[in-house]
């Protein structure tokens, strides 16, 4: 019963966060690129100011996954590099605690672009 819980917590937390992308795609004039920057640094500013760390405790994977978590391994990171490396920290920590994520993207991306066929969308 708990993992049904964690189970269900994550998909209602990354469910609300897809759904208000969504909302903001289908009902503003903002692109979805101005929606990715705007997901991950609201991101980095709740876990600056400490609101998003429960919701992580909370939701686990639903609220790690999103744009948002991104923005949340990005502050987690430079947080820690500063306590270790002090101002130099916050230059090279967040790009550090990405990097597992960043990589993925980029070879997935890579990877895609080998088997799929690009084309017009038109």
């Amino acid at each position: 019963m708990e993992l049904f819980l964690h189970c269900l917590y994550a998909f209602l937390v990354g469910g609300t966060l897809c759904l208000i992308g969504q909302i903001l795609i289908d009902y503003t004039g903002l692109t979805p690129a101005r929606i990715l920057v705007t997901y991950v640094v609201a991101g980095v500013i709740l876990t600056a100011v400490g609101l998003y760390q429960p919701l992580v405790d909370f939701a686990g994977a639903g609220a790690t996954v999103p744009l948002t978590g991104f923005g949340y391994s990005l502050a987690k990171g430079v947080e820690e590099a500063v306590k270790e490396y002090g101002f130099w920290g916050a230059l090279c920590g967040g790009i550090t605690a990405a990097a597992a994520g960043i990589t993925a993207a980029v070879v997935f991306g890579y990877f895609t672009a080998l088997f799929a066929k690009p084309g017009d969308k038109s």
